[in-house]
Order: structure tokens, then C-alpha cells, then sequence
């Protein structure tokens, strides 16, 4: 890789050996994936819950912050995404003291760095969402495809260690979608009707991912909201969040809507050459009954994205003169707990048996370990990206609308 004067002198150890093991990680990431230099970055974003971190995660990231030589804290706004409990609920989610202490030894750690503990994968909803064309250097997968689609920034997936290195370093690999020609379109979809609900969005989301099929692959889009107006935020969250697990997607576009793609042309030049693709109402339906295996319900979850305080308010209507039967956990980010506290959504919540918590999310925080103590493992979620996942920790996981979730709730039965 091409290197500046000032990353010569980081590479040679003089801003001290933080930024110089930092800057030796991305040059090894660049030339795997061939970049031919950097690019400044103004934004970090790192997922490193210390499920995924480890006993020896947690042991570099203290290496790195007991370092007494040189610059270790980092040079540009760098957030976290959800972290692995809610230090006020763990009691109820039976999170054990060895997972608490790795927890807050991962935190110790993070604010010896410089790390701003956000504790959110909706920082573009609560922290500051980047801008058309700004290079930034995300994690977590959902904020990756929303800030890249929606927003126009610019950022591949950064696993934990590279987010932070880009943190410390103020800059990234230059690959992937920093570069204009990896941002146009590789295929054609139509969608014949637009999507209601936050579960039909995720699940459309799932049905284009499992099409795209892989990392490099873009989607543009056509025939969302020709009868029906743009979507909401929280609408294309759920789209996006569940396109990147369903399919590894980082990035789309819908035309007309997303900022790169006014028209068609802009970003399929030659949309003929490319693979055409049809989507109904009848595939996206399809995926969510595929989940609903059982109509038996152990545990209701929101989360897998945090909810915004206008999904929140939802929850809270729904859950109005309610009491449940099943517990139901609804999990937002530290940004909007204390307006859900404020506004009586909490308590509406709580009072009907639910439980709000704050700052993690449920799939990164134990969740297996948390079924065998609970004896959760038919899971019913209006998020498709969670069912996704949950699979994988031994769950049985159903994919239902808001309202259906909360009624599960009451009854013990997913309708």
C-alpha cells in the first residue's frame, strides 16, 4: 500500500506503538483486499460485545490501554455499538458475575481509549447519522447498509479490531464501497408492493438478500412506495438490517428515494446487462409463515435493531390495560431510554409485565446461555433479522407483526 508521509511516521513507531499496531492491522486488511492506499476517516463505529470478544479480546483491549508511550486514545469520533448487558436488568436476564466482569473490563478499557459508550446499533437515528459521500468506518452490519443506502456515506464492514484501529488512526483501508465503481448497481429488482409493517419490510428485506446473495452484490430497487410514499426510518432499518443478514449486503439503492439513485441510470448505466429480478407480495409473506413453525410462545423480543422512541410509543400503546403471561423484553438504545422513561412509555411497558432495557442487544448478549435459564426457546419478534439469528443459539424463533408479538404476550400464542 501506498503510504502518506504521516503514516510512514505511524508505521515507524513514532506516535508511539498504539497507532503504530493499529495502522500494521489495517495495512495487512488493505492488502488482502487490495487497497492501493487510505482514505481519512471521520466516524468510528466498533462492535465488540464481549460475548464475541472473549477473555482474550478484552485482554487486547487492555494491552492496548495500559500503554504508557506515545498516543494510545483515539483521534476521531469513535462510538460503540450494543454491548452485552444491561447492568440494570441482569438480574432478570441472569447474566452471571463472570459475564458482568468481562463486561465492565471491556468498558474500562474502552474509556481509557477515548471511546464514546454510545451502546447502539441506531446511531443514525440517535447519535449523527454521516453524510452523503462522508468515509466513515462502521460495524455492526445494520448501521453499515442504513448509513451507505440511505444516508450516501461510505464504509465496508469493519470487524471490532479494525473500527478501533480506524478510531486511532483517523483512517481506513481505501476498497470497497469507498470507491464510486464498487457502489453502482450488480443487480435488478422489482418489487410489486410495497411493504405495511415493520415485519414485512424486514422480511422483504431477507427475500432481496437471499437474491443478492454476497457482500459485493447491490441492489437496485424499483417499485417501493410508487403507491404508497417513502418510507419511515424505522421502516428501511428493519429493510436494510435484515438485507445484510439474510445476504451480506452493505449496500442498496432505491430509485428514487436513496440519494445515489434519482434515476435508474445513475447507478445501473446499463441496467439491461444486469441479472432481473421480480419480487410479490407472495415472497415476502412466504419467508415470514417459514418461520412460524408453532403458534406456542416462551419469550416476545424486540430488538436486533434497538427501537427508536416512535417504536417504542407503538409498543406502549399496544401494551396499554395489558397483562402478560410471557415475558416481553423491548431494548433501545441509552439515547432514547431516558425519553421513553420521561414520556410514561416505560412504565406503560413494565407495568404490563414487559421489560425495557437499555444498550444491548439480544442476540450479543448471551443469548443462548439466557434460553438455558429461562427455558426461552420459542421466540416470537417483529424483527426478521433477529429470526435470522436466533436459530443459531437453539431457538425457535417466529416472525410476527408488532401487534401480534404484544398480543402473544398476553396470550402465550403467536396468531
Amino acid at each position: 500500500m501506498k503510504l502518506n508521509e504521516e503514516e510512514q511516521d505511524i508505521l515507524a513507531g513514532h506516535q508511539g506503538p498504539v497507532p503504530q499496531t493499529a495502522l500494521r492491522h489495517q495495512i495487512k486488511v488493505g492488502e488482502f483486499f487490495g487497497a492501493a492506499d487510505f482514505v481519512p476517516v471521520t466516524q468510528a463505529h466498533i462492535m465488540a460485545d464481549t460475548e464475541s470478544l472473549g477473555e482474550a479480546g478484552v485482554q487486547w483491549l487492555e494491552g492496548l490501554a495500559a500503554e504508557k508511550t506515545g498516543r494510545r486514545r483515539v483521534r476521531i469520533p469513535t462510538i460503540t455499538d450494543p454491548r452485552g448487558t444491561d447492568f440494570a436488568k441482569a438480574a432478570f436476564l441472569r447474566h452471571t458475575k463472570a459475564m458482568l466482569t468481562l463486561e465492565e473490563r471491556a468498558i474500562t478499557a474502552f474509556v481509557k481509549l477515548g471511546v464514546l459508550m454510545t451502546n447502539t446499533c441506531i446511531n443514525y437515528q440517535t447519535v449523527q447519522p454521516a453524510t452523503r459521500n462522508e468515509h466513515v468506518a462502521y460495524g455492526d452490519t445494520g448501521v453499515v447498509i442504513y448509513s451507505n443506502s440511505v444516508c450516501g456515506a461510505r464504509s465496508n464492514f469493519e470487524g471490532g479490531p479494525s473500527a478501533l484501529s480506524a478510531g486511532i488512526t483517523g483512517r481506513t483501508p481505501r476498497y470497497g464501497f469507498h470507491l464510486p465503481q464498487k457502489r453502482l448497481a450488480t443487480l435488478h429488482v422489482h418489487v410489486d408492493d410495497t411493504p405495511e409493517t415493520l415485519n414485512e419490510w424486514g422480511a422483504l428485506g431477507g427475500v432481496i438478500g437471499r437474491i443478492a446473495g454476497n457482500y459485493w452484490a447491490v441492489p437496485v430497487i424499483e417499485g417501493i412506495g410508487e403507491r404508497g410514499g417513502a418510507p419511515g426510518s424505522d421502516a428501511l432499518k428493519h429493510f436494510g438490517a435484515a438485507m445484510a443478514s439474510f445476504g451480506s449486503i452493505a449496500l442498496y439503492h432505491l430509485v428514487g428515494l436513496t440519494p445515489e439513485a434519482s434515476r435508474l441510470a445513475d447507478v445501473a448505466p446499463d441496467v439491461k446487462a444486469l441479472p432481473s429480478h421480480r419480487v410479490t407480495r407472495a415472497d415476502f409473506e412466504s419467508l415470514q409463515l417459514s418461520y412460524h413453525t408453532t403458534d406456542e410462545v416462551d419469550v416476545v423480543v424486540f430488538s436486533a435493531p434497538q427501537l427508536s422512541l416512535h417504536e417504542l410509543r407503538d409498543v406502549a400503546a399496544l401494551c396499554e390495560g395489558r397483562q402478560f403471561k410471557k415475558p416481553l423484553i423491548a431494548i433501545t438504545s441509552p439515547q432514547v431510554k431516558p425519553d421513553c422513561d420521561r414520556m410514561g412509555f416505560t412504565q406503560t411497558i413494565e407495568a404490563a409485565g414487559g421489560q425495557v432495557l437499555s444498550g444491548m442487544c439480544f442476540y450479543q448478549s448471551y443469548a443462548r446461555e439466557m434460553a438455558d435459564a429461562h427455558g426461552w426457546k420459542r421466540l416470537a419478534t417483529n424483527s426478521a433479522k433477529l429470526v435470522n439469528i436466533l436459530g443459531g443459539y437453539g431457538y425457535q424463533p417466529m416472525l410476527g407483526s408488532m401487534e401480534a408479538c404484544v398480543e402473544a404476550a398476553a396470550t402465550g400464542r403467536l396468531a
